[in-house]
């Protein structure tokens, strides 16, 4: 029935999937271990004068987050952190000193090295420190190729340089580019882990970090409930900044009853194909895929069809990243709902631009 279904469907990416040599299915290198993870890592202070404040955030975030100290770190002594194991490996520190300045250490592989000292040679004037750059000249392996046919879609960030998008986005392409939210563009690494029945695509993007977005647990869907869609659509004609449209889960399955989908009236477009499908408390609760073809359905039925579009259900998306390796975030939607704002500012951290080229 795949046939008829896609006579009815249009998936959202820009662009016919392009002729290559393609991602195709293999295994994806593990995050840190179990073991890591509980271990965590050590921070430790060797500046000569105590911290009044320690951060510590995936390399290449843009912002430092917040304070992870209680109380002041004395000088010799050490803090240890247990970052989520989905976090990846290399994590960047800063130490807010007694007097002021800060010391910084970038990059540190905390899966190799469990100890980050922070020396007098890392401390600097407040603000003065090293930050990144984040419009930085990208690797010329990372550069998109002008001149070349190219799709573009959307996807998000599930772990540590793990990038979660749809299939027939980066079906049958030569290469794939990943901007990330700090608009670096990073290569992503073939062979992909792929579900052609689910039309989902996990990619291995090295370099690419920050915060990862979670799956609700629970409680179960209900028709009605207020959803945003995050994401790119229609590259080169609308601005390239993200879009946000707002709308409702219309269904519990997708077309002619499929139980891997949901139906909502999020308005989606070419190139949101792989963004994230939020609830109003910033949880995924889908992977945005397909629209209904209104063509299609006008010439079978004399009448015009509005609005019917289509994620893959959250948690089948969780069990497709489980099997290739990956521990999805997961998160209970229990608590207040936010505004569709709120939600945009959680997606936005973790949602990436994808280019397709031939």
């Amino acid at each position: 029935m795949r046939a008829p279904i896609l006579a009815t469907v249009l998936s959202l990416a820009l662009a016919p999937a392009l002729a290559g040599s393609g991602l195709a299915q293999a295994p994806t290198p593990a995050p840190p271990t179990a073991a890591q993870a509980e271990e965590g890592f050590r921070v430790l202070n060797r500046t000569g004068q105590d911290a009044t404040a320690l951060f510590a955030v995936r390399s290449g975030r843009p912002d430092w987050g917040g304070n992870l100290l209680p109380r002041n770190l004395a000088d010799g002594r050490a803090y240890r952190l247990r970052p989520d194991p989905q976090a990846g490996c290399r994590f960047d520190v800063k130490l807010v000193l007694a007097d002021g300045r800060e010391a910084v250490s970038r990059g540190q592989d905390i899966c190799a090295q469990r100890d980050v000292p922070l020396e007098p040679a890392s401390v600097a004037a407040a603000g003065t420190a090293p930050r990144p750059t984040p419009n930085a000249p990208t690797p010329p392996e990372a550069v998109p190729r002008p001149g070349v046919r190219a799709a573009t879609g959307t996807g998000f960030l599930v772990a540590g340089e793990r990038v979660l998008t749809n299939r027939h986005v980066v079906d049958s392409c030569n290469r794939v580019l990943v901007r990330g939210p700090d608009g670096r563009n990073h290569a992503a690494v073939p062979p992909a882990r792929t579900d052609a029945k689910l039309d989902l695509a996990l990619l291995a993007v090295p370099g690419l970090t920050g915060p990862v977005l979670a799956f609700r647990q629970d409680p179960p869907l209900r028709r009605g409930e207020g959803v945003v869609a995050y994401g790119y659509p229609l590259s080169g004609l609308l601005s390239s900044d993200a879009k946000l449209t707002r709308g409702e889960i219309n269904g519990l399955a997708g077309l002619r009853d499929n139980p891997d989908q949901i139906q909502i009236s999020a308005p989606v477009q070419p190139g949101n194909s792989g963004g994230p499908l939020l609830d109003m408390q910033g949880n995924v609760v889908g992977v945005v895929v397909s629209k209904l073809n209104a063509q299609a359905v006008a010439g079978r039925t004399g009448d015009i069809a509005q609005n019917i579009n289509f994620a893959v259900r959250g948690d089948r998306a969780a069990a497709f990243l489980r099997a290739t390796g990956v521990t999805p975030a997961a998160a209970s939607s229990t608590g207040q709902d936010r505004s569709a704002a709120d939600v945009g500012e959680i997606a936005e951290r973790a949602t990436v631009f994808i280019r397709c080229e031939r």
